[in-house]
């Protein structure tokens, strides 16, 4: 029989070990230390089958680095992280301050850890929160208390939703999601998005990635460029479109090679 690991102090009790988070993977890939050993190991194993997972992932969290920017030079000082995971370094309220913006920021993630650290991260900056919500629940959540203290939909809001629509089956319907939260928010928003994808995989290595993701919390569905332009629906795309992270308005910092990237980006304008 196979013991359960036990918890580090940090965690919550009815949080299972033995199962690999996304984000949790994401954090260790991030070189973050809120993480147990099977997504230390499920994450080591991906880099292993597919060498240049670590780099796609800082390549997203430059991504993010871009959008805020953009966004904050836009005006919007808001900004609404759906699944951000575990708040590690280089995320939006550490860019904000490193920029001298006065912002809102919440982020949300339905994973224990995630919401449990980023409460504790977070508690001594007032304009900045972590909640626990799902992404299928998003057009209540954003009327919540927790998130209206927060954000002011009256004026325009950055709706980020990174690296995380590729675990969001069709089940859940993310075009309807996105489509009902976009009603919510006022003309000039932002919407950005980044997604894994699966153009330029043979049928039998997709299908090895998508059943290693089967033993996570969150098994994956990747999607073609035309499937997540489409979930771009009532917002208008801003320049370069829907391309690889790296190629999103790149900066001096952005490095030069993108082929072994399978993420791709945007951001679009609410009409």
């Amino acid at each position: 029989m196979s013991t359960v690991p036990q918890l580090p102090d940090w965690a919550d009790d009815d949080i299972d070990p033995r199962v690999p988070s996304i984000a949790r993977i994401y954090d260790h890939l991030l070189g973050g230390s809120h993480n147990f050993a099977v997504d230390r190991e499920w994450a080591d194993d991906l880099e292993r089958r597919w060498p240049g997972i670590t780099q796609a992932t800082w390549a997203n969290r430059a991504f993010l680095r871009r959008v805020v920017g953009y966004c904050v030079r836009a005006g919007i000082t808001q900004f609404l992280d759906i699944g951000s995971g575990i708040p590690t370094a280089g995320n939006i309220h550490e860019i904000l301050t490193e920029l001298g913006v006065n912002g809102q920021v919440v982020y949300v993630d339905n994973d224990p850890v995630a919401f449990l650290m980023g409460r504790r991260i977070l508690a001594d900056i007032p304009w900045a929160t972590a909640i626990r919500g799902d992404f299928r629940e998003l057009d209540t959540l954003v009327r919540s208390p927790e998130v209206t203290q927060h954000i002011d939909f009256t004026k325009p809001v950055a709706v980020l939703v990174l690296s995380i629509l590729h675990v969001v089956g069709d089940e859940m319907d993310p075009h309807g999601v996105l489509g009902r939260l976009g009603a919510v928010l006022t003309p000039g928003s932002r919407l950005a998005i980044s997604h894994f994808t699966n153009e330029g995989w043979s049928a039998e290595r997709l299908e090895e990635l998508l059943e290693l993701t089967r033993s996570t919390t969150t098994p994956g569905r990747p999607r073609s460029a035309a499937e997540i332009t489409a979930l771009f629906d009532g917002f208008e795309l801003v320049e370069p479109g829907v391309v690889q992270v790296p190629l999103w308005r790149p900066d001096a910092d952005t490095p030069q090679e993108a082929g072994y990237l399978d993420w791709l980006g945007g951001v679009g304008v609410k009409r």
